[in-house]
């Protein structure tokens, strides 16, 4: 308890050199996890077998619940029952109650985020299934594809009279005027109305990951282990990057939404840099155990940890497996490799919580 410092702390300037050059580093190796899953689920120049992308989601999968459990909501209650706390910090599990403030204010988020997207597709007169199974583009894609247009012909395609429908917009459609391909043109507003809906959910998910890596990257500024740390940091963003990148990929969005999974993948890249720009910055005073940054990242953390146990057990594992028909009646064989590729993700996260 005597070595405790609660206050101000005049870190050493050590590997001042190696601490600006992590910066770069950690840059490339976030950047790099979270933009490969992005631009290769697009690239045609770069055609990979399927097993790939699965890996990259399920692994990425598993990448999230370790996350959540080892990195944020261990820490969380380390920094808020921290010896430099006291008062109400002391009699109360608020990194408990934190954490499922969280998860209730995630699921009311989505909720009306989806009565929103519903009421939207009412015009189309389109049938919505959450989970999304089932419907055109494969299953496994929960909240990707959100209706199932209800009136069809015989030949699979439907036809109806829409006012709302331009000349112009029926022209390039090649029906003939007066008559609408209520498929595609349904299909068309749905994905402009579930697009915002799922862009909300990604948010979500990358807010609690965004924060935890702020501070990660301010306390690789002013660690007295800096070079374990930073070697832990490298694989910890690009495995992390990695599991939201797989996420951001596998949207379904309208192409005037494209930039989302960039702009997404982008912003966690240079989440971590900024954090240890911001140490390298303040290093002469922080102390990332004082009262102040206990308090605040303790708080930071809870949240985050809410955020991620519920985007990963619910938005992942839920809809991925349970509500997934492609799953229901698989040999277990072809079972097997999402489930191994999950374990072997959470696996390698938590391995990495013994260092950071």
């Amino acid at each position: 308890m005597s070595d405790l410092q609660c206050g101000s702390l005049n870190n050493q300037s050590d590997f001042l050199g190696l601490r600006i050059g992590s910066i770069f580093v950690i840059l490339a190796s976030s950047c790099f996890g979270a933009l490969f899953p992005v631009i290769a689920k697009r690239a045609t120049m770069l055609p990979l077998p399927k097993a790939v992308y699965d890996f990259a989601k399920y692994f990425g999968s598993g990448v999230i619940i370790a996350t959540a459990f080892i990195h944020l909501l261990a820490p969380a209650f380390d920094e808020l029952g921290s010896a430099c706390l006291g008062g109400a910090w002391t009699t109360y599990p608020w990194a408990s109650a934190i954490a499922m403030f969280s998860v209730f204010s995630v699921f009311f988020i989505e909720l009306f985020a989806f009565r929103w997207g519903m009421t939207r597709l009412e015009a189309t007169k389109a049938h919505y299934d959450p989970h999304g199974h089932g419907l055109a583009g494969g299953a496994g894609h929960h909240s990707a594809h959100g209706p199932e247009m209800g009136a069809q012909n015989s030949g699979g395609s439907a036809t109806t009279s829409d006012p709302n429908i331009t000349k112009h917009e029926e022209a390039n459609s090649g029906v003939p005027t007066g008559v609408v391909d209520v498929e595609a043109h349904g299909h068309v507003h749905e994905l402009y109305a579930t697009a915002a809906a799922q862009i909300i959910g990604v948010s979500i998910l990358e807010f609690g990951v965004v924060f935890h890596s702020l501070l990660v990257g301010m306390t690789l500024a002013v660690s007295t282990e800096f070079k374990v740390l930073f070697v832990v940091l490298v694989f910890h963003q690009m495995f992390e990057g990695l599991g939201l990148g797989s996420r951001l990929a596998f949207l379904d969005l309208p192409p005037a939404y494209n930039w989302a999974r960039y702009a997404g993948a982008c912003a966690f890249g240079f989440t971590t840099p900024l954090g240890i720009v911001i140490g390298l910055g303040i290093r002469a005073s922080y102390n990332p155990n004082s009262t102040t940054a206990s308090i605040v990242s303790g708080c930071f953390d809870a949240t985050s940890a809410g955020i991620l146990l519920y985007t990963g057990l619910v938005e992942l594992l839920a809809h991925e497996f349970i509500f997934n028909p492609e799953f229901h009646k698989t040999p277990v064989k072809k079972l097997l490799y999402p489930l191994i590729c999950m374990v072997c993700g959470a696996a390698l996260m938590s391995l990495l919580g013994r260092w950071a």
